[in-house]
């Protein structure tokens, strides 16, 4: 039997490895069918505002706003790929949490898509990537994507530029 994905998450970051994973979560969803919808997710990460003394609404407001921009233009290009159902939420917490667990409880999905990480050895050590959590942890299956619509590998897509 043939699995189907009709809940799929696609967190998105504006990072080159979160855009490789929303055009292969748009095709994956398109393969499943008009059922399927396809779920953007950009999470703030409220840790980071909590060292700043200064601490204003406005600051979250305007990451908010740039995401709400960002995940627009996905929504656009997903429908004039041929995709249907396709929404987006802003979250805000701890990012390897609302992407492993609460998001895909809520709306029920079942894949997740999410880019490989961007961290060297070092950073993977001192603070983790969020990929390698949701990997570990996540209640749905997870694909990782390391490579863009031709199969050509992203690392050297970046050694391009």
């Amino acid at each position: 039997m043939l699995q189907q994905y009709k809940n799929i998450l696609v967190p998105v970051d504006g990072s080159d490895e979160a855009k490789l994973a929303f055009e292969k979560a748009v095709q994956v969803a398109l393969r499943n069918g008009e059922d399927s919808t396809l779920h953007l997710l950009h999470v703030i990460d409220t840790r980071a505002f909590q060292n700043i003394s200064s601490f204003d609404t406005s600051m979250v407001e305007q990451v908010s706003d740039t995401a709400k921009e960002t995940l627009n233009k996905y929504i656009a290009q997903a429908k004039a790929a041929g995709l249907k159902n396709v929404d987006y939420s802003i979250e805000y917490g701890s990012p390897k949490v609302v992407i492993a667990k609460n998001v895909p409880i809520n709306l029920d999905i079942d894949l997740i898509v999410i880019g490989a990480t961007g961290l060297n050895a070092v950073e993977r050590l001192l603070i983790g990537s969020v990929t390698e959590y949701v990997t570990r942890v996540a209640v749905s299956d997870v694909l990782v994507v390391r490579t863009d619509l031709n199969n050509t590998p992203a690392l050297k897509n970046n050694l391009k530029k």
